[in-house]
């Protein structure tokens, strides 16, 4: 069995958090991707706004899933933590995210949290999807 880290090079440095981007595990053939957030390189909130850290959180999320030899479509799970009542931002997070999946459709789970990683962090997106063959 191996297990590879995946850690893009445009995406924050996880390793003082003691996380990678992803863990791909070649004998499945799973990728698990930790909680993507709308943070740049220097751990910056980019937006201020549930859509535009929807969009970038999704933007990231496909930078760790073509690093880790995985796309949408071969998706299985994600789990959407949003800060808040989840119902209170359905309307402005699912256009997003179903854009995103096209007709991947995987198995999604909407969780509403009293917190994410820092105060101004409003949605975190984590996924499990197979690497391609």
């Amino acid at each position: 069995m191996s297990i590879i880290n995946i850690n893009p090079s445009t995406l924050y440095d996880g390793s003082p958090f003691g996380l990678s981007q992803a863990k791909v595990d070649t004998t499945s053939g799973l990728i698990f991707v930790s909680g993507q957030v709308d943070w740049n390189a220097n751990y910056e909130i980019l937006n201020n706004d549930i859509e535009g850290q929807t969009k970038n959180a999704v933007k990231n999320l496909l930078t760790v899933l073509d690093e880790g030899g995985s796309a949408v479509e071969s998706l299985l799970h994600l789990r959407i933590y949003v800060r808040g009542e989840l119902g209170d931002h359905m309307a402005k997070v699912v256009p997003i995210i179903a854009e995103f999946l096209s007709i991947s459709r995987p198995a999604i789970t909407g969780i509403g949290v009293a917190s994410l990683a820092t105060p101004d962090t409003l949605i975190e997106i984590e996924a499990v999807a197979r690497i391609l063959t």
